[in-house]
Parts: structure tokens; sequence; C-alpha cells
């Protein structure tokens, strides 16, 4: 794998790492609010009020169902799947213009392009994480990914 590709994938675990405080596949059946979600041929689609807020957001990157529903009508998924939520997760970043720093391991210019989208992102107004803290993860999810 090429170091784009190990950074990507590292900056993606890093995303729903901030958004769940875990490392596990669970999260990509995760609801807002932290209820689950079993049916991955679509978007779960329910609304859920908790902190004195409702939301749909679902999996992974707590896709709202409005945003699945372009993507899908798009092309860009298909399903709730792991493998189409990252292919979301991956549109979401190349429309915020953050691909490029992405691909780069760029985070200082990344992560502020991506803070609408990904309210846990450090600097964002739902963030419980620092940058260092943020640049630290990263960094080892790229060792967790060039290893052969």
């Amino acid at each position: 794998m090429n170091q784009p590709d190990i950074n990507l994938k590292a900056f993606l675990k890093l995303i729903r790492f901030a958004e769940h405080k875990r490392e596990d596949g669970g999260v990509y059946t995760v609801m807002y609010g932290g209820g689950t979600f079993t049916d991955t041929s679509k978007h779960p689609n329910k609304l859920v009020t908790k902190w004195g807020k409702s939301s749909t957001a679902a999996g992974a990157y707590q896709i709202l169902h409005s945003s699945w529903k372009e993507a899908k009508d798009l092309g860009i998924l298909t399903d709730m799947s792991p493998d189409s939520q990252d292919k979301y997760a991956v549109w979401k970043i190349k429309q915020r213009g953050a691909l490029d720093y992405v691909l780069a391991g760029d985070l200082d210019h990344a992560i502020p392009k991506l803070r609408n989208e990904w309210t846990s992102l450090p600097g964002a107004k739902q963030s419980h994480m620092k940058m260092t803290e943020a640049k630290a993860k990263f960094n080892e999810y790229v060792a967790e990914f060039s290893k052969p």
C-alpha cells in the first residue's frame, strides 16, 4: 500500500475514533445517542433525541439520512455497509476540499476543512479532542497500516 492510501485509511480511522471514542468495527452500526442498528441494506433513518438535540445520524461517520440519500442518489453508495460508509466519508472529504491534505497526511490543513462535517474533530463545536491527540492517533494508525 502506498503512503497516500495509508494516510487515507489512517484518517478514516481517526474520524471514527473522534466520533465514537472507540476503534472497533462496531462503530459502523452505531446510531446517534448510542443505540445500534442491524439492517445495513439501508440507512436506519431513525430520529433520535438525546442531549437536547435530535438527529438521524448513524454509522461510523454519523451520516445523516438526508446526506446518505443524496450520496445514494448520486451512486456514491448503495447501502450502509462498512465499505459504503467509508466511500461516503472519502466523498465528503473530497467535497470539503480536504482530500489532497489527507492524502499528504497534513492534518493542520485537513481538519479545519472537515470540522463542519465531523463536529468531533479537534476545534469543532462538539470536540473533546485536542489537535495533539489527533496527530498522535493518526501517527499510530499510519504505523498500524504501514505494517506488511
